[in-house]
């Protein structure tokens, strides 16, 4: 096993690198040294480069690393809480009741005609809908997760609860009018480089605040890997700790599917893979580790998504899904059994 310093210096390396080469890569042919002097603070060749990076490719590239912290730390909340390898926000429904928060400020605002009045605060209104979303899923998995003790059973439940939120989804989009119904469709899509400065002022805070929250949760999740009766004896207070879960998990992945839209897979697979580099369940070097490596892989997925190089990127969601189902099949394959 190669010493976790080393795993740690490797991977702070290549998220740097791929932090570069996203915000390098577009739709525009910009010369790499006018990114580095746009980046250090000095003028590029031409004034609009510099625009195009600031204003565009860098808030992208800083909503990726974003996007990837919320997701992997929700993912790794979700399979500890339930011990189950894959439980993620996708799979559980809780991006699709994040979803449904976002439907419900989208298609319903305008034609109630508060539209105007929520302008002012449109980005925290959309967050604010998004998590209340996401912990309404969350807090009905963990009710019916007390009656059933089989973790298979759950995320089929899980799965259903999505199914139905789904459901009123596109009831809601059936009766919308066609400018509402063109935002959600293009929100469902999903879409990084579409954040601005402004809503990410409302992002990395938020961001920050589930990733704090994550680290002041080591121990109880250390002790919820062996069960909750341990946990219990350990004197682990899991119903508080389950509430905790709860809101760092609608925090992160509410405020990220407002802005970037559902994007499914990152959170399954990541903390796998942080798992099997670094070979470890200790929180206290699995969570930096799928902090690492949930940037570096959505960094990546966002440098495929611009790969074609025409003026519009492929739909994230897409990208992820191409990418992190092959990898949830073969860790599920790989495992062949559930923890």
């Amino acid at each position: 096993m190669k010493s976790p310093i080393l795993l740690f210096s490797i991977l702070i390396i290549s998220c740097l690198i791929l932090f570069i080469l996203d915000i390098a890569l577009g739709s525009v042919a910009i010369p790499f040294s006018d990114i580095l002097t746009t980046l250090t603070g000095g003028e590029p060749t031409k004034s609009t480069w510099q625009n195009i990076v600031l204003n565009f490719r860098l808030p992208g590239a800083l909503t990726a690393v974003c996007a990837g912290v919320g997701l992997s730390l929700s993912g790794l909340l979700m399979q500890t809480l339930f011990r189950n390898p894959i439980a993620g926000p996708f799979v559980l429904g809780i991006s699709s009741g994040a979803g449904l928060g976002v439907a419900l400020l989208i298609l319903t605002a305008g034609s109630l005609g508060i539209a105007a009045s929520l302008n002012p605060f449109h980005q925290w209104t959309l967050v604010g809908f998004a998590m209340a979303g996401a912990a309404l899923v969350l807090a009905l998995v963990l009710l019916v997760a007390r009656r059933v003790e089989d973790v298979a059973t759950l995320l089929i439940v899980g799965l259903m609860f999505g199914s139905v939120v789904s459901a009123v989804v596109t009831v809601l989009q059936y009766y919308s009018g066609q400018e509402a119904l063109k935002r959600f469709v293009l929100w469902s899509f999903g879409n990084l480089s579409g954040v601005t400065w402004s809503e990410l002022r409302a992002l990395l805070p938020l961001t920050a605040i589930g990733t704090i929250w994550t680290f002041l949760l080591i121990k109880p999740l250390n002790a919820l890997l062996i069960g909750e009766d341990y946990a219990r004896s350990m004197g682990v207070h899991t119903r508080g700790i389950r509430k905790h879960i709860i809101l760092a998990t609608a925090i992160m992945a509410g405020s990220i599917t407002a802005f970037c839209g559902p994007v499914a897979f990152v959170g399954i697979a990541v903390p796998h893979l942080a798992r099997m580099g670094f070979r470890t369940q200790q929180h206290r070097l699995l969570i930096p580790a799928t902090i690492l490596v949930g940037i570096a892989v959505m960094l990546a997925c966002d440098m495929v998504s611009k790969l074609p190089f025409f003026e519009q990127t492929l739909p994230i969601n897409a990208v992820t899904s191409l990418l992190g189902a092959p990898v949830v099949i073969w860790i599920v394959l790989r495992r062949g059994k559930v923890y």
